[in-house]
């Protein structure tokens, strides 16, 4: 296979939670243009639906919650149904409450650790067993610069993303044997509807930009090389790692 072939995506089923909006969305789009099929899955159904018009052939909505812990196995059955097992799983979906640490409820925590902790684990155990069947899969987790830095107001957030590094690396670990990998990318700060409030302050945004290697804040184009990389045969030895697209943020 020529070496840009293995970045070829032609055959697969991709299923991107959050893949309504934001990086979700990019990432659904990168692994459109690589080839696979593609379900997009959310709460927001009109949203959805016009992601995946936006895509073109081969891309499906499928409205669900996957913080809804007890309806996975009908969500995961629904996100079947379009085109069959996914050989890809991307695990976007997220929510970041920012509230002070005395502010902090019960159901915030629960909510952010159940969408972005939990989910990922319970969603990618009911369609491991096709990954397994076939000996390959991809199963790439959003973490986050949180996932190693202390930020304001996100102590659930960044509890929920550290945690995503290391459930990252225990996937790798339980079901590499089976063939299937498990990375995570680690966004710096990218323009999306969960960090609206950051871009919303122009010199927060500029100071955020001055810290990074390259000077600039991300763009989500920024991220498609890296998820088609992840999610590709050119990744076959690659597993439990987290890659920051950060532009040098975590280097400085």
């Amino acid at each position: 296979m020529a070496v840009l072939d293995r970045f070829r995506l032609d055959g697969r089923v991709a299923l991107v939670t959050g893949g309504g909006s934001g990086i979700g969305r990019a990432i659904a789009e990168a692994l459109h243009e690589a080839g696979a099929a593609v379900v997009l899955v959310g709460r927001r159904e009109d949203v959805l639906a016009e992601a995946a018009e936006a895509l073109g052939g081969r891309a499906a909505a499928v409205a669900g919650d996957v913080a809804d812990r007890r309806g996975l196995t009908t969500l995961a059955a629904d996100a079947v149904a379009p085109f069959g097992p996914p050989d890809i799983v991307v695990h976007a979906a997220g929510l970041n409450a920012r509230q002070s640490w005395d502010q902090v409820t019960a159901e915030a925590w629960d909510a952010q650790l159940e969408s972005m902790l939990a989910a990922p684990f319970f969603l990618s155990r009911h369609l491991l067993p096709a990954m397994r069947e076939r000996g390959w899969g991809r199963i790439l987790t959003i973490a986050s610069l949180q996932s190693v830095r202390a930020m304001p107001d996100s102590i659930p957030y960044g509890a929920a993303k550290g945690g995503v590094a290391q459930l990252t690396r225990a996937m790798a670990e339980a079901w590499g044997r089976f063939g299937v990998t498990c990375n995570a990318i680690a966004p710096g700060f990218f323009p999306t509807a969960l960090t609206g409030p950051v871009f919303a302050d122009a010199d927060r945004a500029d100071r955020l930009a001055a810290a990074t290697c390259l000077g600039r804040n991300g763009k989500l184009d920024d991220l498609k090389g890296a998820a088609i990389f992840l999610c590709s045969p050119a990744s076959d030895y690659i597993t439990g790692q987290v890659l920051f697209v950060d532009g040098g943020f975590t280097a400085k």
